[in-house]
This record gives structure tokens, sequence and C-alpha cells, in this order.
């Protein structure tokens, strides 16, 4: 965990706002995502056979393969371009204590869209954490999997291969479970100019995060109104 830099005045236009995706983070999200876009609609056209046509001329797979190397290179950028921030996500996201175990008791009140009712949280909400932990082993298991098939297919063998291709399958499965659900609270909690300009109202923000924008407070990174994460951003 790092501590943010000395408070500094938040540019104007984001007044009573809170800073919460630095714009490394989300330059890193854009790069999950669009690698994991890619892979999920080659993959449907390798393995589904009503759009195996499209396959032809094996554009699909090379698609799928820039999109692994793309998938791939997620963690090594975050570690390259904001290793603190990589190391606060994996903190966060495997690290809960009693209010999230709170939360996961009244959780059902948070799917419904009652996050004024939930128990105090951090920076990351305990659904979040438990999200982004599912995502980052699941992950694991994709990339696993589909090096073995793509370098080591004749030391597999018929039956490592079949296992090897059933454990890819099923983890590009959760992931797209994982990525319906995080729309849906995306949209639920109208979150997506957190991650197209970083800012989120601070009000909004203590809702779910009030122990976060607390932080801040104690920590001096509140300024003029809006609070700063860990850098100021006045173009973000």
């Amino acid at each position: 965990m790092t501590a943010p830099t000395a408070p500094a005045p938040a540019p104007a236009e984001h007044e009573g706002e809170v800073l919460r995706y630095r714009t490394k983070q989300r330059i890193v999200h854009a790069l999950l995502a669009t690698s994991f876009v890619a892979l999920l609609a080659t993959g449907l056209v390798l393995l589904w056979g009503p759009l195996g046509p499209l396959a032809a001329g094996g554009t699909s797979r090379l698609i799928h393969r820039i999109g692994a190397l793309l998938f791939l290179s997620v963690p090594l950028a975050y570690l390259l371009f904001d290793r603190a921030g990589a190391k606060e996500l994996v903190y966060d996201s495997f690290h809960y204590d009693k209010d999230d175990v709170a939360w996961f008791k009244a959780m059902y009140k948070y799917f419904l869209g009652h996050a004024v009712e939930m128990p105090p949280q951090g920076r990351l909400n305990a659904g979040q954490k438990l999200h982004h932990a599912a995502v980052i082993l699941v992950s694991a298991t994709v990339a696993i999997s589909g090096l073995l098939m793509w370098f080591f297919k004749p030391q597999l063998g018929a039956a490592g291969l079949s296992w090897a291709a059933v454990i890819h399958d099923l983890s590009m499965l959760a992931l797209t479970l994982f990525l319906i659900g995080h729309l849906y609270f995306t949209y639920v909690y109208k979150a997506i100019s957190g991650m197209t300009t970083g800012w989120v109202e601070k009000d909004e923000a203590r809702i779910e995060h009030s122990k976060w924008v607390d932080e801040l407070e104690t920590e001096g990174t509140v300024s003029g109104g809006a609070a700063v994460q860990g850098e100021i951003e006045p173009n973000a």
C-alpha cells in the first residue's frame, strides 16, 4: 500500500468529486476489456458450429492469438506502468475484515440497488473484492490452459488436450458471467464515469465506500471539496 502524495486542489470541473481511478488504471482496464472481448468473440467463432464459416481463412484464429497476447500483457502492463496500483489491487482483493463479512450477510440489498443500507466499506466493497479476486484467479487458469494448448499440444496428448480445452472453456464461461455481473452493477450504480473520466461524485462514493472517503479526509487528500487519490490529474 502506498501513501498518497501531498494534497493539492482538484480541478474546478471536478469540484465535489473523488478521483477513483487514475489514468494508468483506466488504460489497463481498457486493455483487459478489449483483449477479453476479442478472445470471447473469436473463441465463439472457433467453437460454435453456426459461426464456423467465420473461421475460414484463419483470421479469427489470428485475432484470437493477438487477443491472447494482449490478455497476457495485462499484469505486465500493470507492473510496468502502475506497480503501486497493482500491489494495491491484489492486497485489497484478498484482504477482508469484519465489515466485509457484514456486507456479505446483507449483499442481497446491494444486488437490489440499496447501497445506502450496507455496512461501511473501503476503496473496494466486499463484492468488488471477491469479483477482482475471482477474475485474477480464473484469468490465470485461462492463461495457463491456453498456453498449454498453444505451445504444448503434442506433449499433452489427446486426454491432456481435452482437459486443457475443458478448463479453458469453463474458465472463459466464468469470466463471461463475471463480466455480465460487472456490467449489471455498473448500470445499477451509474458507475461508468469512474472508468471513463476517473472521477465520481464524493457524496455517492461515501455511500458505497465511506471508510475510503474518511481515510482520504483523514490523510488530508481532500481539498476544495474534492478528494484526490494518490495523484492529481487535471486533464483526467
